[in-house]
């Protein structure tokens, strides 16, 4: 895994132009990273506590399902996938994150594109970051600094193997007195704003549409369009 987290922070600038490509995305990478994805679920169900404590949190259930050495037997594959979705996606707020991806461009579009690029954008992220989970051995989280401004707020950490440091920094936004991760920064790469300057290309070369059918070749949603 140690090999994994090196490329890490080359993965995120190339991610969503393998959207465009067709390739396949790299495998596990973000399941330490930014704790992505439930497929279905778009409730906002977060501990309650400090940004720190909400983050270590959901990464504790995440490195619990990961080091399972029951949960690995291949037969048991989707129950293993579908716990870090449930545990995941208790923790990301995924509408803001979109919003942020389109930057001014969401609100040009309607309600119901909006809520087609929410769940197309969601199950894109889980058929790219939690659909492979194989390859944690076993790597620590350390816990920084954590900065509050008002309802933001960031908690850095960093990912430790014998070999490899990775810095990752949450940034997070409080609704509801609940905190939710909106943006995870990666070696000082943000994937929103990685994500925003991707899209903004594809909606400029094609149009928001075509954004939408990129997507919805890449999700599930694709057999119900």
């Amino acid at each position: 895994m140690t090999r994994i987290w090196y490329l890490l922070s080359e993965m995120i600038s190339r991610d969503a132009s393998r959207l465009i490509r067709g390739a396949t995305c790299t495998r596990l990478l973000m399941v330490l990273a930014w704790v992505t994805v439930s497929l279905l679920s778009f409730s906002l169900v977060w501990g309650e506590g400090t940004p720190t404590q909400a983050v270590k949190e959901t990464i504790d259930e995440v490195l619990a399902v990961l080091g399972d050495q029951a949960l690995k037997d291949s037969t048991r594959e989707t129950e293993r996938r579908e716990k870090l979705e449930a545990i995941i996606g208790q923790r990301f707020d995924y509408e803001e994150m979109a919003k942020r991806t389109l930057a001014a461009e969401w609100k040009k579009i309607s309600v119901e594109q909006q809520q087609e690029f929410v769940a197309l954008f969601q199950q894109f992220l889980s058929k790219s970051y939690a659909g492979n989970i194989d390859g944690y051995s076993g790597e620590q989280v350390e816990y920084l600094k954590e900065r509050l401004k008002g309802d933001f707020a960031e908690v850095q950490t960093k990912v430790v193997s014998p070999k490899v440091e990775i810095p990752l920094d949450y940034r997070l936004l409080k609704k509801d007195e609940k905190w939710g991760v909106y943006d995870v920064i990666i070696d000082g790469v943000s994937l929103t704003k990685n994500y925003r300057g991707q899209f903004s290309r594809i909606i400029k070369s094609s149009s928001f549409d075509g954004l939408l059918d990129k997507l919805r070749s890449k999700t599930d949603l694709a057999e119900s369009s």
